[in-house]
């Protein structure tokens, strides 16, 4: 005698029909051309079925009772094949088949809602709009019709490729949001994948390493997670169109024609049109993405091998400003709105100001304008490169291909005239930093050589004060047979704004150990972080600590032959600087001799550190051959 499992039972016979009476989900005739209700939850649809295997019993296999008393507790172990499992949800089914047919349709409707709601998910948070999942998807209708015309292995196959597909899509779509957010563009797919471990180590360094672990994997779980549902519900629904295919087919032709009427007519609901080609607008613009990133990184090699002031030769480099020390400095997410938003202008207004007169008090006279930065939110190596290079420097693999080749920098000009020594102030530097010969630096600080014993603020290795203490005591302050050229970038203004160091007295600074307490009494990071209002007024706070640092340096440290050029790097994120706001950043030059701010007549800038809101508008890109021009150099162009 056969042994059988308790994991096995036969089909559901009439006797277990008369025992559970009929499913009123079922809709079942015999009449020809009647839809039959099948199995969508297996994928198996009962005319396939058939057809697949014509010699089929039709009755019931016959086969012993189940074992008594295995009933529903019966489960199928842990490592049962699969075939096993599914005898088992069907048995459930069977017994069960009121709450079976509620999960099924519970089922089918979040299928039916994630689809939708990824053919119509926007790429822009601006646009996340209730209104906008109110429209009838095109891509939706001729899936719909692909589906209902394949047999069941390639409906299957389709599903899939299209479930994959939208999930993909819809990811896209939402690094497009955050990208958007913090960069002020969309998510590039060939460059932008490293910057996702740059936004890992930000998160580490302001909210701690578990929690920015524990983000990484959240954000690795939830992207798998929707890629199977979007597979799993394309399947589910293109299983459920050819289980009722006749009314399919009739809805499928019917949404259609509403389709294409309401385009021609231009029909709208909640204020947006009542159709939508979401899905395929997305694709097409991702599609041209790539398309255009590829062309350009050939277009922009080309470029950058020419070089009005490529085969200048050092002697006819600069000779208006020989013997004068050079300070190249960039604050940290300095922009425009910092100047001119409502919320935060007052306080740096009156900070700069403020540094205008004590600056003139001291005998320094200053004149500013506006650059155009190639980046938003982040990314300031870019807003650097693009400065010094004179090349629009707006992605990473410009990046790439102009750090790597032999265009001329602004800073590493005032190297080959042989005249000045060139060193670099870099506190935001903690790793291995190749890029110190594209900016021509004969030296190189970074976070580690400059003797910082303090706490870290958030990102910032060290506050902007001790920074510039340091290079004073490190360069600066020397003896030294030629004058220098400097290039620092200031840090203690980069996101998240918290804790923010306060002034203290330039005598007390010692190794920064002074700031133990000033960090530990600061605002968290994640306070910060989740409060919008307050982010932009503690970035405010920031950057009136940045100027005032760097303009009491320039009054205490600097001489009468000291030229200081200050700048932005790129405005603060959206959610600072306001949805909409210019990528200017304020740009000023700070002299003694008059000679300096006079060779800049012709720029119409203005007087002070504040820039006037009409002032000049230029591209970051186009300052290097002005600088160079206005104090003497000879154009001489590379040859390429």
């Amino acid at each position: 005698m056969p042994v059988f499992t308790r994991f096995h039972r036969p089909p559901h016979t009439a006797a277990d029909a008369a025992a559970t009476g009929p499913d009123p989900d079922a809709s079942t005739s015999t009449a020809a051309g009647k839809d039959t209700d099948t199995d969508t939850d297996t994928g198996t649809d009962t005319a396939e079925t058939a057809e697949a295997a014509p010699g089929a019993a039709a009755g019931p296999a016959p086969g012993p009772a189940p074992r008594p008393g295995a009933g529903d507790a019966a489960a199928p172990a842990p490592g049962r094949p699969l075939a096993a499992r599914l005898a088992h949800w069907r048995a459930w089914r069977t017994r069960h088949p009121v709450p079976a047919r509620v999960l099924r349709r519970t089922t089918t409707v979040l299928a039916a809602a994630l689809v939708l709601a990824a053919l119509l998910l926007p790429n822009t948070y601006v646009a996340l709009e209730p209104n906008r999942f109110a429209q009838i998807p095109g891509e939706a209708v001729v899936g719909a019709a692909v589906l209902l015309g394949l047999p069941r292995r390639p409906r299957r196959v389709v599903a899939v490729l299209c479930g994959g597909c939208l999930g993909v899509l819809t990811l896209l779509n939402l690094l497009d949001m955050g990208f958007g957010e913090y960069l002020g563009r969309g998510f590039n797919v060939v460059l932008d994948w490293g910057l996702l471990d740059d936004a890992r180590a930000y998160v580490a360094d302001s909210l701690g390493g578990t929690v920015a672990t524990l983000a990484a994997l959240g954000a690795v779980a939830l992207a798998l997670a929707l890629l199977v549902c979007t597979v799993l519900a394309t399947v589910r629904l293109g299983d459920l169109l050819a289980a009722h295919r006749d009314r399919a087919t009739r809805g499928v032709l019917a949404a259609g024609a509403v389709w294409i009427t309401c385009s021609v007519l231009g029909l709208q609901a909640f204020g947006m049109p009542l159709v939508s080609g979401r899905a395929a607008h997305a694709l097409r613009a991702q599609t041209e993405r790539v398309v255009d990133t590829v062309r350009d990184e050939a277009a922009f090699a080309r470029e950058a091998k020419a070089d009005a002031f490529g085969a200048t030769p050092g002697e006819e480099l600069v000779p208006d400003l020989r013997g004068k020390d050079m300070v190249f400095a960039f604050i940290e997410s300095y922009g425009r709105s910092a100047v001119e938003d409502p919320a935060m202008a007052p306080g740096v207004d009156r900070t700069l100001d403020a540094s205008t007169k004590a600056l003139a008090a001291a005998g320094y006279r200053a004149r500013s304008g506006w650059l155009t930065s190639p980046t938003y939110g982040a990314g300031s190596w870019l807003g650097h490169s693009t400065f010094l290079s004179g090349l629009w420097v707006d992605n990473q693999q410009r990046y790439r291909t102009v750090t790597s080749g032999g265009h001329r920098t602004l800073t590493a000009m005032f190297g080959d005239t042989g005249a000045w020594d060139t060193v670099g102030i870099m506190p935001g530097v903690q790793k291995t930093w190749p890029e110190a010969r594209f900016h021509g630096l004969d030296k190189v600080y970074d976070a580690h050589r400059l003797g910082y014993e303090g706490p870290k603020f958030s990102w910032s290795t060290m506050p902007d004060q001790y920074a510039l203490e340091a290079f004073q005591r490190l360069e600066h302050g020397r003896k030294r047979d030629k004058p220098l050229m400097a290039e620092i970038i200031l840090t203690s203004s980069h996101q998240p704004w918290a804790p923010i160091p306060r002034m203290v007295g330039w005598d007390e600074l010692g190794d920064g150990s002074v700031f133990d307490g000033i960090e530990a009494a600061g605002r968290k990071s994640a306070d910060v972080i989740a409060d919008s209002a307050l982010s932009r007024e503690e970035y405010g706070r920031s950057i009136q600590y940045s100027v005032t640092c760097l303009t009491q340096w320039l009054e205490r440290y600097g001489t009468d032959d000291t030229v200081l050029v200050f700048l932005g790097d790129h405005q603060p994120i959206a959610r600072v600087s306001g949805d909409g706001a210019s990528r200017d950043v304020p740009v000023s030059i700070v002299a003694k001799d008059p000679k300096v701010l006079g060779a800049i007549d012709g720029w119409n800038w203005t007087d002070g550190l504040r820039p006037a809101h009409d002032a000049p508008v230029w591209r970051m890109s186009s300052f290097r051959d002005r600088f160079l021009t206005a104090y003497g150099s000879t154009p001489r162009p590379s040859k390429g």
